[in-house]
Order: structure tokens, then sequence, then C-alpha cells
């Protein structure tokens, strides 16, 4: 299980953030979170008396706008509500501004070679008896380039299970090798995996199916493709696909830091990119093509991370602030139901006590749950 120090997403204390452009990030999204607060503090009349930026040496812990407290708790209810909604909703909205840049910038990038790379290799498969590791670069099967993952599915329908085909391989050291691999049988192997026959009819494998033993089969732009996902010029896809994918591809940028151990694109991925022939590309170039990547990722990652944490309904995030107004504004709608239809009549005052008391409750489970959630795989 991940350590506790893994579960906050703090630079400095997370290992899987790094120190130099997590920080970055992180001041520059808090700055962000707490612009979004004081600009629309302003926007409602309600001044701002200090605006600033917590720091312990030289890690972030966070950032303050500070309103004055009685033009704040005297602000008509809505208004106050949009002012806690502001930080989050900057922060997701900066999220999706980088992503965008990054569907910009994956334009300048091409691929260092037009071959296909495999990220992980399966135990006991045709691939690693024959010698394959991962991140090998897949150049031919039996004399024919393999210039995309279409071609290698186009390749492998020749083939039938215990068949042997020379493959030309580029590992990572760049030693070009020659291996002989047998293929296994596909549809075995899923059985094994515990697949159902009926699952495997769906996906039309047959038995005899041959399997290479290959995993993460990418071509040579994957590493900002994964980033810029369906934004990529690459994205195999309509607009309206496009836009389907896009809220799951979020959930796939949360994990890329954990998944390549604290990068955003693993370093020989890098290496099999280039700058492409378009003006910002030829000018950049490509190591400034990947420090912007980068920025722009870790920008959009921690954006994502610091906008949905402070819509958690827990004192003193944002969330808890405006999960109390809105108990406030339903008990006082409860309120005006029960006077109107003579049924009862809730004092002001103990609605302002309940509401705050809940808040607190509420405050006190959740941040219970989130420390049982982070701590119970060591009890």
């Amino acid at each position: 299980p991940p350590s506790a120090s893994e579960l906050v997403a703090v630079p400095g204390i997370n290992s899987v953030i790094p120190l130099g452009w997590g920080a970055l990030a992180f001041i520059i999204s808090l700055v962000i979170h707490e612009f979004g607060h004081g600009l629309l503090a302003r926007g409602h009349g309600m001044r701002v008396r200090s605006f600033g930026l917590l720091q312990l040496g030289p890690l972030p812990l966070g950032a303050f706008a500070e309103p004055q407290s009685d033009e704040l708790m005297r602000a008509p209810r809505r208004e106050r509500l949009r002012m806690f909604a502001a930080g989050p909703a900057t922060n997701l909205f900066a999220a999706l501004l980088m992503l965008m840049l990054l569907g910009g910038l994956a334009t300048q990038f091409v691929a260092e070679e037009e071959y296909i790379h495999v990220q992980g290799i399966v135990v006991e498969g045709g691939a690693e008896e024959a010698g394959m590791q991962p991140w090998d670069t897949l150049v031919s099967i039996d004399g024919v380039p393999v210039h995309t993952t279409d071609d290698f599915r186009s390749i492998l329908q020749g083939y039938s299970s215990n068949d042997t085909v020379d493959l030309v391989v580029i590992h990572q050291d760049g030693t070009r090798d020659t291996l002989q691999a047998t293929f296994g049988d596909k549809h075995q192997y899923y059985l094994n995996l515990g697949w159902s026959e009926d699952a495997l009819n769906n996906l039309e494998v047959q038995p005899g199916d041959p399997f290479l033993g290959v995993e993460g089969l990418s071509e040579g732009t994957a590493g900002i493709d994964r980033l810029a996902g369906p934004l990529s010029p690459r994205f195999d896809g309509t607009l309206f696909q496009r836009a389907l994918s896009l809220p799951f591809h979020v959930l796939t940028i949360l994990l890329i830091p954990f998944e390549l151990g604290g990068v955003a694109i693993h370093p020989f991925e890098e290496s099999l990119m280039a700058a492409g022939d378009g003006l910002v590309g030829s000018v950049l170039g490509i190591d400034v093509l990947l420090l912007f990547a980068h920025l722009f990722f870790w920008l959009m990652w921690v954006n994502i991370l610091l906008g949905f944490t402070n819509l958690i309904p827990i004192v003193p995030f944002d969330g808890g602030h405006m999960f109390r107004d809105m108990l406030h504004a339903l008990l006082s709608g409860v309120k005006r139901v029960g006077r109107k239809l003579k049924l009862w009549d809730l004092h002001p005052m103990w609605v302002d006590h309940f509401s705050a008391r809940a808040s607190s409750y509420s405050s006190l489970v959740l941040l219970v749950m989130l420390l049982f959630t982070m701590f119970i795989p060591y009890l």
C-alpha cells in the first residue's frame, strides 16, 4: 500500500511529486486559486485585507486572500457562495487552459524513428523468451516494418500460435538486435487470466490466435500524446468522441505521476521524440518543447487536484463553507414553507445554530473517514 506521505499532495512531502516542478506548479496554482477568491470578492464589493503565500522554507504550504470578515458575513448568501466557489472554479479553468496548451504543443512533436515501442513484457511470453525487454523498439516482424500499432495487428493476422518469426528490435541502450520469437496462444492466455469464453468470443479472440507477449504498444510520440489526450492531433476520433473522452482523460492525468514514478513523460519516451518542422518547433527545439510540456502538465495536474480538493465539504476548505451556506439556505426554505402552510416556524437562531453544527460534524466525520482511508492499510 502507498505510504501516508504519498496520499498528501504537497511537493517535498509526497515523493511522487518532484520538488522543482511540483513546488513551482503548487505556488502558481495557489496564487490562481486565491486570486479567484479575491477577484470575485472585489466584484461583489467586499474589500480584501491581505493576499499572500504561506511557505515553510522552500516548501509551499498554502496561500490566502483574506476579505474583510464583517463584510463577508454581511454579504448575501448567494454572493458568498460565488466567492467560495471562485477559487476551485478558477483552478479547474486554468487546468483546462493548460490542457489546451498541451494539445497545441503536441502538434510540434514528431517521432524520431517511425517505429513502435513496447512498455512491458509478459512473463514467460514469446517476447520474453526471445530476449525482448521493456521499452524495446520493434522495427520489423519477418522483414515487414512495424510503423504503427495498426501495422502490428495487421501483420499478426497472417500468423497463428506456435509460429516462429524474426524480430528486429532496438534496445533501450541503442543496440539493434535480431531475435527469434515463437507466438503463444492468445485465447489460452486470456483463459488462464480468468476471462470467460463468452467474453473472448465477443472480442473475437479465437483459439490459435498469435500472442507475442508485449504490453503498452505505443508509437514514437506516445509521451506527449498521453498528456494531450483527446486534444492531441494524433487522437483517432471525431469531435464528439474527443469531447466525450475529455472527462475520462482527467482521471488518466491524475494517475500518470504514480504510474511513471513521478515524471510526466518517461525519459525513454522523451528520447523517441524530435521537434517538428513547424515554426514553433523549429525555433524552440526539442529540449525547450519538453520543458514547456512538463510545465503545462504539472500546472494542469496540480490545478485539477487543488480545485477538486477544495470542493470537499470539510471546513476550512471552500467546500465546507459552501456546504454550510447551502444547508442554511435549505433550512431557510423549509422555514418559509412551514410558515406559509402554518405547520411549523423554525427560529432563525435555530437555523443558524443547526447549519453551523451540522457543518462542523460533517467536517469531522469526513476527516475521520479520510484519515481512516490513509492509515487502514497499516492497522
